[in-house]
């Protein structure tokens, strides 16, 4: 519990410092949000003091900035990790409830291919949105924030398809669902519905903002449009998650069971009489069973949800890194700095993103655990 609440500490105070790093006082003194930005350069309060002229200083400085996602992410892991070992101790697990899981992509194809792809696309994208932003240019940010937009809405969209199929199957599907209390499922499905109310925050005020503003613009109708899929994706998400990890694995393995019929044996003797050397070298009637194993191969519904399980996967990693690593379009557009005051989107924002970045991390983590149950 000390190891726990520790890290939980260390936690609270690097979303606090980094809260406060990417939250930029507006510039105007009338009180309206005229300009906004973010410096992805700056890592502290104090950075004009360092005046180390070797190289190894700059490299640090750069690599501190890309490495401090994992960081935050770390100590809510570590978090986690230590509360099931809490859990587990003193508890007696039946020893047949171990299943052996290997990950293999062998016959999953077009998962792995279109998740790449909306990687890469996504990637790119997040790279124009980073210049650009850091530019003057008021027509440029725009077009990075429609990009931005537009690749998202793209994403959530087909992720929301996929996980809609996905639960269509496990509803056909004659698995039985698992019935032993484990404390890593249920903190597992405890973490990815908490957290995910970290991203109905922002996209709910997000949507009130547009609606009651009456945003008519092709931005905030692109922000309106990924704000509302965005909600309807996680809860398609949650539910396939949940009832992935809630099912049983699929059992590769199946014994086969050969039976010899001795009847048969009996009546082909009678009827063609051996002579004695035959009767001495007669043949032994196997009359047990024997198992042979069959090793079958996967089903439709199986590969369907390896392909969703690992395109989901890939969709969650680049809906993280795009936060993560300083993408911040509801400060980049002034419409909720507009409807909202400055300190109440401020702490919407500050409070629903870090929930919001770690509930896209561990999906990928739940979603390779139905990946591998799968």
């Amino acid at each position: 519990m000390l190891c726990l609440a520790s890290n939980l500490i260390v936690w609270m105070t690097a979303v606090t410092e980094e809260s406060q790093h990417q939250t930029v006082i507006p510039k105007s003194d009338h009180g309206n949000a005229s300009h906004f930005s973010v410096d992805l350069s700056s890592i502290g309060n104090k950075e004009g003091e360092c005046n180390c002229s070797h190289t190894a200083c700059s490299i640090f400085k750069e690599a501190y900035y890309y490495l401090y996602p994992f960081n935050i992410e770390y100590s809510l892991f570590a978090s986690a990790m230590a509360y099931v070992m809490w859990k587990n101790v003193g508890r007696l697990v039946d020893q047949h409830a171990h299943h052996k899981h290997r990950f293999r992509l062998k016959g999953i194809l077009v998962g792995p291919v279109v998740g790449v792809a909306m990687l890469v696309a996504g990637l790119a994208t997040f790279v124009i949105y980073e210049v650009d932003m850091a530019m003057d240019d008021k027509e440029k940010k725009e077009l990075a924030l429609k990009i931005h937009y537009l690749m998202n809405t793209v994403a959530v969209s087909l992720m929301s398809v996929a996980a809609l199929i996905g639960y269509a199957i496990y509803w056909l599907d004659k698995r039985d669902h698992v019935s032993e209390k484990n404390p890593t499922r249920s903190l597992d499905i405890g973490l990815l519905l908490g957290s995910s109310l970290g991203q109905f925050l922002i996209c709910y005020f997000n949507m009130v903002a547009i609606v009651a503003s009456s945003a008519t613009d092709v931005l905030n109708a692109l922000n309106l449009a990924c704000s509302l899929l965005t909600i309807i994706q996680i809860i398609l998400q949650n539910v396939f998650v949940i009832e992935g990890l809630h099912r049983e694995p699929f059992n590769e393995d199946h014994e086969g069971h050969v039976f010899a019929n001795p009847h048969a044996l009996h009546s082909n003797q009678e009827t063609h009489q051996p002579s004695t050397m035959r009767r001495s070298t007669s043949v032994v009637i196997i009359t047990t069973g024997m198992h042979v194993p069959v090793t079958l191969g996967p089903c439709w519904k199986r590969r369907l949800l390896k392909e969703i399980s690992i395109f989901l996967l890939l969709c969650n990693v680049i809906l993280w890194i795009m936060p993560a690593f300083g993408a911040r379009p509801q400060f980049d557009n002034e419409l909720g700095f507009r409807f909202y005051d400055y300190s109440t989107w401020s702490a919407v924002v500050n409070i629903g993103l870090p929930f919001g970045i770690f509930y896209r991390m561990h999906s990928v983590a739940s979603l390779f655990e139905v990946f591998l149950i799968t």
